[in-house]
């Protein structure tokens, strides 16, 4: 069964946030119940992603997957914060920040979560494998297709679709509680200015690539 969590958007500056974000901790580890839930989680966003006209419109996507949520009995509805929470943990990492930086010419800490909206958004695998190596967003066509700041990826929709289901659903505010998540520490060695265009193509080359030449 998925527990309910609690939404958190951090305050401004890259290891300050960190510092934020790591006071919400989880209090247990990740059990074969949480396992499932996340599969069915991916479930409803490929759902969403087959039922839209264009799998690559985030926030059509994201409104289709509150509207499927909706549906949900309430408790699973509840249970997809959690969820959605531990992804975004998953993915705060500094390269990926700076993968975001570069593509949207410039991300603050609230367009970070946005962006991480966007990323889980395009579903399972694409999530996955960027999370594992930020350069591969090279390989995306949309990235491909455009230019930085051209428009920015991003998808805040993405963050509230088991609270905006909840309302859709119950016609009640999604519920406080106590269940936190654990952001893990940001690697201080990415802790450099990402408008440096050297470092950056250094670290991320196919990207750089890209959005920088």
């Amino acid at each position: 069964m998925w527990t309910s969590a609690q939404d958190s958007r951090g305050a401004h500056g890259l290891l300050y946030s960190a510092a934020v974000h790591r006071s919400f901790l989880s209090e247990r580890p990740m059990t074969s119940s949480d396992i499932v839930d996340v599969e069915q989680f991916w479930r409803l966003i490929e759902d969403a992603r087959r039922r839209v006209p264009d799998a690559t419109d985030s926030e059509a996507v994201a409104a289709c997957a509150t509207t499927l949520l909706s549906a949900y009995p309430r408790d699973e509805i509840i249970a997809a914060g959690p969820v959605l929470r531990k992804l975004l943990a998953e993915s705060y990492r500094s390269p990926l920040w700076a993968a975001a930086y570069m593509i949207n010419g410039g991300c603050s800490n609230d367009g970070f979560d946005d962006f991480r909206g966007w990323l889980i958004m395009q579903g399972r695998e694409v999530f996955e494998h960027v999370v594992a190596d930020p350069d591969a967003l090279a390989d995306l066509p949309v990235i491909r297709a455009g230019r930085p700041g051209d428009a920015r990826l991003e998808c805040e929709e993405a963050l509230y679709i088991a609270s905006l289901a909840h309302w859709k659903a119950i016609g009640e505010d999604y519920p406080d509680c106590v269940f936190t998540i654990r952001y893990p520490e940001l690697d201080p060695a990415w802790d450099f200015d990402f408008d440096d265009r050297t470092e950056m193509k250094q670290r991320l080359p196919r990207l750089a690539a890209l959005c920088l030449d």
